[in-house]
């Protein structure tokens, strides 16, 4: 963790904090990131808007051949590291050419609002990651899109339009100037715009970023407890075992056992990734 020079920002929501979110697509341990989020949004989220940053790491490279393997085997690793399964072999097999494309996406789908964007990501990665998908593929884009329920005539033109690129290079521009060399990295903000940011990379336990918290609010708020789990899984529809259990701080196992009786109730479908299980909610 370091502490940044200032930078302008705005909290906005009536929220006392604000944290920007440096991402990468393609990346495995933003992938990775995802269970943390979700406890944060759930216990604290009263406190802090999120603004996910696309940072281009690697979008701004052309991925060669020699770099596949390399490749394949980080993802592989980071899946049996974090609990969030991702193959490799896409790498191998069927690897992604140009992501830049799937960059000006993510920023089309925000123009539908930040949490169509938000939705529009986590789709993206779940193709991307489980599915294998090629996400510079137009097709596969138009199915992510219409899958979490944008308007997709207006998404079509937004993606082909100079404001998603405009937004995207707002992005880029964002990361240089505060230094992000590593993603995932998150930068936490308070309402006074004189005092510094605190920027943490990379992928720490979860008690580190309510640390982070408390000390930005100078104070120890109340987390607010997690939601039933059957609420939960309806608002998140599909979800990896690893989030449930770092959600309601519980092993994995026992997360199964509780998710194995809703399967039982035909309330949820067992989706068996190559690292763990997702489980999809089916009312």
């Amino acid at each position: 963790m370091k502490q940044l020079f200032f930078y302008t920002h705005t909290c906005g929501e009536n929220k006392p904090l604000e944290i920007y979110m440096f991402i990468d697509p393609l990346c495995p341990e933003c992938w990775a990131l995802e269970p943390i989020i979700k406890k944060l949004q759930i216990e604290y989220g009263q406190y802090f808007r999120l603004r996910q940053i696309l940072t281009g790491k690697l979008a701004s490279l052309n991925i060669s051949k020699k770099k596949h393997e390399t490749l394949a085997n980080f993802w592989e690793h980071t899946a049996s590291r974090t609990g969030m399964s991702c193959d490799g072999s896409l790498w191998l097999e069927s690897p992604i050419s140009s992501p830049y494309i799937a960059s000006i996406a993510i920023k089309a789908a925000e123009l539908q609002g930040r949490r169509a964007g938000q939705r529009f990501l986590r789709k993206l990665q779940e193709l991307l990651f489980l599915n294998k998908q090629n996400i510079s593929n137009f097709d596969v884009l138009e199915q992510c899109a219409n899958e979490v329920e944008l308007d997709l005539e207006v998404f079509i033109q937004d993606i082909n339009s100079s404001s998603a690129a405009k937004a995207f290079q707002c992005d880029l521009k964002i990361s240089n100037e505060m230094e992000i060399d590593e993603v995932p990295s998150l930068v936490f903000f308070n309402e006074n715009i004189e005092d510094e940011g605190i920027k943490i990379s990379g992928i720490y336990p979860y008690e580190i970023y309510v640390k982070i918290i408390q000390e930005m609010l100078n104070d120890i708020p109340e987390p607010t407890p997690p939601p039933p789990l059957e609420h939960f899984l309806k608002y998140y529809k599909f979800v990896a075992t690893k989030e449930v259990a770092e959600v309601y701080d519980l092993p994995c196992k026992e997360v199964e056992k509780k998710l194995k009786k809703l399967l039982l109730q035909r309330k949820v479908q067992m989706i068996p990734a190559k690292y763990g299980t997702f489980w999809k909610y089916i009312g």
